[in-house]
Parts: structure tokens; C-alpha cells; sequence
């Protein structure tokens, strides 16, 4: 197991797109302005029960940029990244890909039911975060 120094700031920030973004997306299938309070908080505790390199890449450094004028521009920088984010945890720190995989899932889970339940379009995007995290769908 690596210490989390030896991922770069590069490597979080990839990290923290993923996680960050796959959220944005659950949370974006179904907004509300009642629900995104709900969603936020459902999400930071997702990520506050990972641990080791995983919460060290979630929980600091700077929050990552995502794109604002389309869902479609959003998925199309958060998807790769989930799958980057797996190949430098593989590389770096194998031991920690299912940590990952796990609290990303979790945290959009999370969101999903935060607000009345699990709307299909909601396990729908799950779905396509589990693929790009190159989990069995």
C-alpha cells in the first residue's frame, strides 16, 4: 500500500473528478433545489467513510473543475475519468481500486435515494458510473 504522497496532485485531482463528478451526475438526472442539500450531505458521507489513499485523494487539495453548460460535456470528462482513476490506483496502489470503486458507488447510491428514492433515469446513470469504473453492469 502506497502512502498518499506518492500519488501526484494530477492523481488526486483524477480521483476527485471521478467521485466528484459521478455525483454531479446522479444528483443532475433529477435536480431540485429541496434535493441538492440532501444530495450534498448524502455524498460527503459517503466520502467521509473512505479511508487510506482514497479519502486522503477525496478530502483534500483543490475541488476539480467540471464543465457548466452541458450534462452531456460533464459525463463526457467524469466517465474517462472514473476509468482513469481506476488505472492509477491499479498502478499505484492496487490495493485501493475497490475502495475506490466502492465509495464512488456508495456516494451516488447515496444521492440516488436521497430524495424519494431511486428514479430510473437515477440507476440508469449508476449504471453507466459502474462501467466506467469497469465493474460488471
Amino acid at each position: 500500500m502506497i502512502v498518499p504522497e506518492e500519488l501526484t496532485d494530477e492523481d488526486r485531482l483524477t480521483l476527485k473528478t471521478g467521485a466528484f463528478g459521478a455525483v454531479f451526475l446522479v444528483s443532475n438526472v433529477d435536480p431540485g433545489m429541496l434535493s441538492v442539500l440532501k444530495e450534498s450531505l448524502a455524498a460527503s458521507d459517503a466520502f467521509a467513510d473512505a479511508s487510506g489513499v482514497v479519502r486522503a485523494a477525496l478530502t483534500t487539495g483543490p475541488l476539480p473543475r467540471l464543465p457548466r453548460d452541458s450534462a452531456l460535456e460533464v459525463e463526457a470528462k467524469v466517465l474517462p475519468a472514473l476509468g482513469a482513476a481506476v488505472r492509477i490506483l491499479r498502478e499505484k496502489s492496487p490495493a485501493d481500486v475497490a475502495a475506490y470503486r466502492e465509495v464512488v458507488l456508495a456516494a451516488a447510491d447515496r444521492v440516488a435515494r436521497a430524495h424519494a428514492g431511486v428514479a430510473p433515469a437515477e440507476a440508469a446513470m449508476i449504471e453507466r458510473i459502474r462501467a466506467a469504473l469497469g465493474e460488471e453492469v
